[in-house]
């Protein structure tokens, strides 16, 4: 059974990610679409290496809260909903030189107001090279001009 609202969901629908985003600029892309999980992945090249030549974490991290928050994109009704990150946790276990990146994503805990996601980073030789957690904010949408603003802990609505 799928947890996707739009229960239709396919991999030419999802690529290319949209122009101008982080995840166009690292050339992430979709590999699989599951009834429970996603799976996305990103080269190890110029943009995603740090000084010593290795994937940098905060790739790992682009890539773990990509894959993540389209997840929970795809759970909500995007007409009544939007969702934000609100916290993401990585541990980076071994390191990447080269090749391909691949993030399988799934779902810890879908609650009205806040999702939960297991990402774990493989590289290609199936070795795990990062495990994140992100945590996702569902806020009702409201109307056009509508600005949220994160202060503390505390969502705060502003008219534009």
């Amino acid at each position: 059974m799928s947890i996707w609202f739009n229960k239709s969901l396919s991999l030419p629908a999802l690529n290319p990610l949209g122009p101008g985003t982080m995840g166009e600029f690292l050339r992430m892309e979709w590999v699989e679409i599951g009834g429970d999980y996603l799976v996305m992945r990103m080269p190890v090249d110029e943009r995603t290496k740090q000084p010593y030549g290795l994937l940098h974490g905060g790739a790992s991290c682009a890539l773990a809260e990509t894959v993540g928050s389209l997840a929970s994109h795809f759970v909500i009704d995007p007409g009544k909903f939007i969702c934000v990150g609100l916290e993401i946790n990585a541990n980076h276990v071994r390191s990447a030189r080269n090749g391909f990146v691949t993030a399988t994503c799934s779902p810890l805990h879908i609650g009205a107001t806040t999702h939960v996601w297991d990402i774990k980073i493989h590289d290609d030789r199936k070795k795990l090279v990062c495990i994140s957690r992100l945590t996702v904010a569902i806020l009702k949408k409201r109307g056009k001009g509508t600005r949220y603003k994160v202060l503390g802990t505390r969502l705060k609505q502003n008219k534009a």
